[in-house]
């Protein structure tokens, strides 16, 4: 299966279980994978056979900006759903959310949560 990646998509939003994530925001990014057959697309040079990343990047972005969630599940999941929906030629997506600044007191680089939907699910 063929895949597009859109890698380390940065957003500002305001997901999170405390009051001040959902009063002060923060930063987030994004990765997503999606996995579909881009054969006729490549050979056709036909854009219609394939999927639109800047498409994707705006429902993730819109989601990630405009939506509120208290887990980063949540998120995620919200955005694979819709994509899934709103683009048919996707066979199943992955989607990465990582929350590098979480309110752990520790030194890390971010916690994260992937998940995988297919279209079938």
């Amino acid at each position: 299966m063929d895949k597009i990646i859109l890698s380390n998509l940065g957003f500002y939003g305001y997901h999170g279980v405390l009051e001040a994530e959902k009063v002060l925001g923060q930063k987030f990014f994004i990765d997503i994978e999606l996995f579909l057959d881009t054969k006729e697309a490549g050979k056709t040079d036909d854009m219609n056979k394939s999927v639109s990343y800047a498409e994707v990047y705006d429902v993730a972005r819109d989601i990630a900006e405009n939506e509120r969630f208290d887990l980063i599940e949540a998120l995620a999941e919200n955005i694979a759903c819709k994509v899934l929906n709103k683009f048919s030629l996707i066979n199943s997506i992955m989607v990465r959310v990582k929350k590098p600044e979480a309110p752990v007191n520790g030194i890390y680089d971010y916690f994260a949560v992937e998940i995988r939907r297919d279209r079938n699910e």
